[in-house]
């Protein structure tokens, strides 16, 4: 049986550990092709250091040049929307990492044309392929702790964002660079759709890290609450210099789940990233998630033969829903319900602004 063709499209960080993932651990049913990044310093070392021939400044230029049967597109979010589109209209399978889209237009369009490529759409949460989150969410699903009541879900990153990220304009924001998977894990584990959110942030650090953007934050809190009438917290900072941390806790009606620590051992209190117990804390996604992003790319090649996926557009743009929703109640200090969003008649004022020419 043929291997399937990837192409790689962003050789940033998620770039190069997704195509380490195909090499290293799929290699028998993939293959990485091409690398595309408008910066051909970092595609060219991406592909040097992996033996990939071919290096593209573009997806249509990579597509001019070799055929493929799929895509895993890593690159900034504003740019997922017209890649998508490219990749999905030549009839490639595609895994998309998050956020999905800016907004729920941009969504609507990319869900579309992969249905109607019929295709696979696979979208970047990583939680969803880590062995004690699907545990995790099977428990809940089983009925033996009862319902969910309460959730809490935190993501804390060790560093600045790539500055396009810490504009809302670009990017949506920290509530949707780091608190995606919030947004995402919250939706799964309640197993029931969201209703409205209510956000609060804080700026603490970037004026001493030199960020200055507007409506720039750097931490957020913020509550959810689903049709079943569970009611979740999301908590998100970055930086947090102390490391990585994904932590989820759910009190259900008969007990209570809980997923993930500070790091392997688990961590009594963090200071500069020491602790009391002294034992090692998770200094980045890659090491927390390391399983689960070599299971995303297992998956997604899964899905290229015929697999189902995981998890694709309805979780996708549900996530970008409680994003707008969650920016939208951040900036005007109210509670927005997600139907104001999901109106034909809404526009995020906020990207308007950020278009090029505005």
């Amino acid at each position: 049986m043929a291997k399937n063709r990837l192409c790689m499209v962003g050789a940033g960080r998620v770039g190069r550990l997704h195509t380490r993932s195909i090499i290293e651990r799929v290699g028998a049913h993939a293959e990485v092709v091409a690398i595309c990044d408008p910066n051909q310093q970092t595609a060219t070392e991406l592909a040097a250091d992996y033996g990939i021939e071919l290096v593209c400044s573009s997806l249509e230029e990579a597509l001019e040049r070799q055929t493929y049967d799929g895509v895993v597109i890593t690159t900034p979010t504003f740019t997922h929307r017209a890649l998508a589109l490219t990749a999905l209209e030549a009839g490639l399978h595609v895994h998309l990492e998050k956020p999905m889209a800016m907004n729920l237009l941009e969504c609507e369009e990319i869900s579309a044309a992969a249905k109607l490529a019929g295709v696979a759409l696979q979208l970047g949460f990583m939680r969803r392929f880590d062995r004690d989150f699907i545990g995790a969410a099977e428990l809940l699903r089983s009925g033996e702790v009862g319902a969910p009541m309460i959730i809490k879900s935190l993501t804390h990153g060790p560093g600045l964002p790539p500055p396009w990220a810490n504009d809302i304009r670009t990017s949506n924001g920290m509530i949707a660079e780091v608190n995606s998977h919030d947004l995402d894990t919250v939706s799964w584990f309640a197993d029931s759709e969201p209703v409205d959110i209510h956000a609060r942030v804080a700026n603490f650090k970037g004026p001493d890290r030199g960020v200055f953007t507007q409506n720039f934050y750097d931490t957020l809190l913020a509550t959810v609450t689903f049709e079943s009438g569970a009611i979740a917290s999301i908590a998100g900072v970055c930086p947090a210099d102390y490391g990585y941390d994904s932590r989820v806790e759910v009190t259900c009606t008969k007990g209570m789940v809980e997923v993930g620590q500070t790091g392997p051992g688990g961590l009594a209190s963090i200071v500069a990233g020491a602790s009391q117990r002294g034992e090692a804390v998770f200094r980045s996604w890659r090491d927390r998630f390391a399983e689960a992003y070599v299971s995303e790319m297992v998956e997604f090649v899964a899905a290229i033969d015929g697999a189902p996926v995981r998890v694709g557009a309805v979780e996708g743009t549900r996530a970008v829903a409680l994003v707008l929703a969650g920016t939208l109640s951040i900036l005007e200090n109210r509670t927005v319900r997600l139907t104001e969003v999901a109106a034909p008649s809404f526009v995020p004022s906020w990207q308007a602004a950020g278009k090029p020419g505005a």
